[in-house]
């Protein structure tokens, strides 16, 4: 049997949520998925688990604590170092990009407005995912 993508989903917006498990339903992703919809939230969720997400997908654009801060936390404190994360975000902000690939994310994408381009984004979550898994 083939093991699940376990995502945790960093994301606010219910249709950017809704969108990107369409986007992984219709590619055929066997995966799990827990969205957290509030940055204030995302440590303490990750600090109490059993069993650590496989990999992080997050917006930067967050109520109560932003996605900057989060990667800040995350990046500081093991084991959660070492978690692979995923930006996903309307910003194209080289600021932001630079920010987020000096924290050591695996990757930057802009949301996608076509479902071609969310078919893209699932395509680059599965490479990250494979790369880990090997």
């Amino acid at each position: 049997m083939i093991k699940p993508l376990d995502i945790l989903l960093v994301e606010d917006d219910m249709d950017d949520v809704d969108l990107l498990k369409d986007a992984l339903n219709d590619n055929n992703v066997h995966y799990k998925m827990k969205v957290i919809m509030e940055g204030d939230k995302v440590y303490n969720y990750l600090k109490e688990s059993v069993k650590l997400p496989g990999i992080i997908v997050m917006d930067l654009n967050l109520p109560k604590t932003d996605g900057k801060e989060i990667l800040q936390e995350l990046k500081s404190n093991l084991p959660l170092i070492d978690i692979p994360i995923i930006v996903l975000t309307t910003s194209s902000s080289r600021d932001d990009i630079d920010y987020c690939n000096r924290m050591g994310i695996r990757k930057f994408i802009t949301k996608p407005n076509t479902i071609e381009g969310w078919n893209t984004t699932i395509s680059s979550i599965l490479d990250v995912a494979s790369a880990i898994q090997n």
